[in-house]
C-alpha cells in the first residue's frame, strides 16, 4: 500500500518527492533459465526481510552500503541456493529506498521460490514499473528520465541507445527546467500584479523582459518540437520505401540488406501486392525498410490496392531507394526517375536514393546514367555502396543537437507549451492584460511540467509505468 499526499491543482496532481511505502520483490532478469539470475528487493524492511533467509558470516544489517556479501538463502533446513547480495541504503539507491539485489543461479525453479519465500516473509510482489516509479515519487529521477529507463531497455541501436541514455541523464529535463523556472519567475511577477490591481501604477514585471523571454522560449519549443522527427527516427527507425517498377529487383534486395529471405522473389510481375516492413541495423542507425510493389499502370484491381499502399509507404518515409534495372535500359533514363517523383506527389522532405540493380547480368560500361545513380547487385549481395549511401543519408538529415524529443507524450506537451507561448506573444503585442497573459502563461507552465512529472495525474502515471517489465 501507497501511503502518499497528491495536492491536486486544476484536474492535475503536484506528486510528493518521498512517500512511505511497503518493501516489495520481483526477478529483474529475463524469464528463462540462465547462468545468473537477480531478484530486486526495495522498501524500508528490504535488509531485515532479507536476513529472515540470508546466511552468511555477517547479517546483510550490518554491513557497509553499497556491499556485496557471499552466502546462501535458506530457510529452516531447507538450503535452496548459494547467492550474492547486493546491499544499497537509502537514498543512494535506484529507488531511493533501501534496496537488496541478489544475485542466484538461474534455475527457474530457484528463481520462483526465491520469490515465493521472500512474500512469505513480508515481502509484496511488485507490480510492473513499479521499482522505477518508486524512483521517481522518491525524487531519484523526474519522469521524463523515468521513461528513459525503459527506453533504454528496449534500444535496439548505438543510435537510440545514446538517445535514450542522454535523456536518462537528463537532457530533456534540465532544458525544459531551465526555461520553467525562468518563466515561473516572471508568472509570479504578473500575478503579484493582479494582487495590487488597485495600484495601476505598480509593475513588477518588466514587460520588455518578458518579450524577451518569450521570444527565446519559443525559439527553443520550436527546436525542441521539429527535433521530434529525428528523435523519434532514431527510436523507432529511420522509414526507409524501397520502389520501382515491377522485376527491378525490390525484393531481392530487401532480403539482400537483412540477410534472410524476408520477401517472396519471382520473375512474374506483380508477385509482391503488398508492403513488407523489416528493421535493420547498420553502423548503429536503425532503419525501418520496406519493400513496396512494382509500381505501374494495371487494371488489376487487387495489384493496384498494393500500389496505393506503395505510395503511403513512399510519403512517410524519410528515405526512399529509387530502384532502376541495368537490364530494362527504361529504368535507367531520368525519365523514369521523374515518373516515379510524380506518381509519389515528390514526398516533400524526404531524401531520394537512386540505384540500378542487376550489375552482375548487364555491366554499365558504355552506358550513360544520370549522376548519383548507385550500382548493385541484389541477387549477389554487392551492396556496399548502398549500405554506406543509406547511412551517410540518414546522418545528414539527422540534425542531431544536445537536446531531442523522441517520446511522443514529451512531443505532444511541448507542442502544447509553444502554442502556449506563440500565444502569450501575441498577446503582449496586443497590449492584453496581465491577468489575460497570466492564463496562457499558466497553460504553458503546466505542459513544460507535465513533461518532467512536476504536473501530472495519476491516469497517467498509471498509463506510462504499466509498460514497464514487472523487475524494473
Amino acid at each position: 500500500m501507497i501511503y502518499a499526499h497528491f495536492f491536486c491543482v486544476y484536474g492535475f496532481f503536484f506528486v510528493p518527492l518521498q512517500a512511505k511505502m511497503d518493501t516489495i520483490c520481483a526477478i529483474s532478469t529475463p524469464y528463462g533459465t540462465g547462468g545468473i539470475a537477480v531478484v530486486r528487493v526495495s522498501g524500508n524492511e528490504a535488509v531485515a526481510l532479507c536476513d529472515t533467509l540470508f546466511r552468511g558470516r555477517k547479517r546483510l544489517a550490518d554491513v557497509q552500503a553499497n556491499s556485496v556479501c557471499y552466502g546462501s538463502i535458506a530457510r529452516q533446513d531447507e538450503v535452496l541456493d548459494e547467492v550474492l547480495c547486493s546491499v544499497f541504503r537509502a537514498p543512494h539507491s535506484f529507488t531511493g529506498e533501501d534496496v537488496v539485489e541478489i544475485a542466484c543461479h538461474g534455475s527457474l525453479y530457484i528463481q520462483q521460490t526465491l520469490v515465493e519465500w521472500l512474500i512469505d516473509a513480508g515481502c509484496r510482489a511488485a507490480q510492473p514499473g513499479e521499482f522505477t516509479r518508486r524512483a521517481f515519487a522518491n525524487g531519484r529521477m523526474d519522469l521524463a528520465q523515468a521513461e528513459a529507463v525503459a527506453d533504454l531497455i528496449a534500444a535496439q541501436s548505438k543510435a537510440e541507445k545514446d538517445l535514450a541514455l542522454s535523456q536518462l541523464r537528463g537532457s530533456v529535463s534540465h532544458e525544459l527546467a531551465d526555461l520553467r523556472e525562468r518563466l515561473l519567475k516572471l508568472t509570479s511577477l504578473i500575478e503579484l500584479e493582479l494582487d495590487f490591481a488597485d495600484h495601476e501604477e505598480l509593475e513588477f514585471a518588466d514587460r520588455s523582459e518578458l518579450a524577451d523571454l518569450s521570444d527565446e522560449i519559443e525559439r527553443k519549443l520550436s527546436g525542441l518540437t521539429a527535433s521530434f522527427r529525428t528523435g523519434n527516427a532514431i527510436r523507432h527507425g529511420v522509414p526507409v520505401a524501397i520502389i520501382g517498377a515491377p522485376n527491378v529487383g525490390k525484393s531481392t534486395l530487401l532480403n539482400a540488406l537483412l540477410g534472410e529471405q524476408r520477401a517472396i522473389v519471382s520473375e512474374v510481375k506483380g508477385t509482391t501486392r503488398d508492403t513488407i516492413e523489416d528493421t535493420l541495423v547498420i553502423d548503429g542507425i536503425l532503419f525501418r525498410l520496406t519493400d513496396t510493389a512494382g509500381i505501374r499502370e494495371t487494371a488489376d484491381t487487387i495489384e493496384n490496392l498494393g500500389i496505393e499502399r506503395s505510395r503511403r509507404a513512399a510519403q512517410q518515409a524519410q528515405i526512399i531507394i529509387a530502384l532502376s534495372d541495368a537490364t530494362q535500359p527504361e529504368t535507367l533514363t531520368a525519365s523514369y526517375l521523374d515518373e516515379m517523383h510524380s506518381i509519389l506527389d515528390n514526398t516533400f522532405g524526404t531524401c531520394w536514393i537512386q540505384a540500378v540493380n542487376k550489375v552482375d547480368i548487364q555491366p554499365l560500361t558504355n552506358i550513360r546514367l544520370p549522376l548519383g545513380l548507385i550500382p548493385l547487385s541484389a541477387k549477389s549481395g554487392d551492396i556496399d555502396l548502398l549500405k554506406k549511401e543509406l547511412v551517410r543519408v540518414a546522418q545528414s538529415t539527422m540534425h542531431t543537437q544536445a537536446v531531442m524529443l523522441s517520446n511522443a507524450r514529451h512531443y505532444e506537451a511541448v507542442v502544447r507549451a509553444h502554442e502556449a507561448i506563440v500565444r502569450v506573444q501575441k498577446g503582449m503585442r496586443d497590449g492584453l492584460s496581465g491577468e489575460l497573459l497570466s492564463l496562457d502563461l499558466q497553460d504553458c507552465l503546466n505542459a513544460l511540467g507535465e513533461v518532467t512529472g512536476q504536473i501530472t495525474n495519476a491516469e497517467v502515471l498509471q498509463n506510462i509505468f504499466s509498460k514497464f517489465c514487472i523487475g524494473k
